[in-house]
């Protein structure tokens, strides 16, 4: 376990929300694609996702996570150069309208990433935990050497863990495979969350610039996401904070037998109950709705220890 009595850093010198003052972040979804599965289409202009990085500010988001290509199932990829054209726009213009508000961008491509951080975005949210661009065989034998206690010497150089060293920034590494297949289903989710963390810090990324994240709906079959969930102190006991990202996903959907658009009860017990587990941010759509949700489930992890402002009510109001 690992434990980071220095908070992770902006590259820009903007100051980042703290992890660890008892209350969990928001970090609102702006996608800039045509094909994302619940709001693909209606942010690619500029301006429109301008508005929306308004609404989400006003409703007190901490950090806007910005991403030019879907990662739905059978969503088409796209190229870096097509990628950046994307975000680029948006994250300047982001830039210049909030100055202050901290920016992420959504990408597993080193190149995007660092052309989106020198553009102004503060983190990077890496969906493949920095494996992109290594080999997936050598990646297996590397892993063997690491489980069997061998020096992370051996790694080879991941693009993204040097990017995001170069660059200063944080990284938020997820958890994914091409295929859900396990054999010890929590042995193999934590060994591979730590072999990204050696990846990016023997690239020389700080530990604490570093997160991690579950990977709720990537790789995983729904009784692994439902699983992830659960018992996701497992992931927040590693010792660096987790963000979480549920928002209006499959698996929500299948339980509840609603399509895409009517999960958002779904979505926010996902919420409330990753905070009592331990994550220290949440990824969302519905930046309003998850900050009430945050808020109450904050309040309830605090307990006795729980202050506000206004006296309570007698008689249980």
């Amino acid at each position: 376990m690992s434990t980071h009595p220095q908070s992770w850093q902006s590259p820009h010198g903007r100051p980042l929300p703290s992890p660890s003052e008892g209350r969990t972040l928001l970090m609102g979804i702006l996608n800039t694609t045509p094909d994302s599965f619940s709001d693909g289409g209606n942010f690619t202009a500029v301006e429109e996702a301008v508005r929306q990085a308004t609404r989400m500010v006003e409703a007190g988001v901490d950090v806007i996570d910005v991403g030019g290509e879907s990662t739905r199932p059978g969503a088409s990829t796209v190229t870096a150069a097509e990628e950046i054209e994307r975000v680029l726009p948006v994250i300047r213009a982001l830039r210049e309208a909030f100055p202050d508000i901290p920016l992420s961008i959504d990408t597993y491509k080193a190149g995007v990433a660092e052309a989106a951080v020198e553009a102004g975005a503060d983190m990077i949210n890496d969906i493949w935990g920095a494996r992109h661009g290594l080999e997936p065989s050598a990646w297996a034998a590397w892993s063997t050497v690491l489980r069997a206690g061998g020096s992370t010497e051996a790694l080879p150089p991941s693009p993204m863990g040097k990017a995001a060293a170069r660059l200063g920034c944080p990284i938020i590494l997820m958890h994914n495979r091409p295929e859900p297949r396990y054999g010890d289903f929590w042995g193999e989710v934590l060994h591979d969350l730590r072999v990204s963390l050696a990846l990016v810090q023997t690239a020389g990324v700080p530990a604490h610039q570093c997160w991690l994240d579950p990977g709720f709906g990537f790789g995983k079959t729904p009784a692994h996401n439902l699983e992830v969930l659960k018992h996701l102190d497992r992931v927040c006991g590693l010792g660096y904070p987790v963000l979480l990202g549920t928002s209006r996903k499959s698996t929500i959907g299948l339980v509840l037998g609603r399509d895409v658009h009517a999960r958002e009860e779904g979505t926010q017990v996902t919420l409330a109950w990753g905070v009592a587990k331990g994550c220290r941010m949440v990824r969302v759509h519905e930046v309003e709705l998850a900050r009430h949700t945050l808020q109450m489930a904050d309040a309830i992890s605090a307990g006795l220890s729980f202050q506000k402002d206004s006296p309570a009510s007698p008689g249980g109001a």
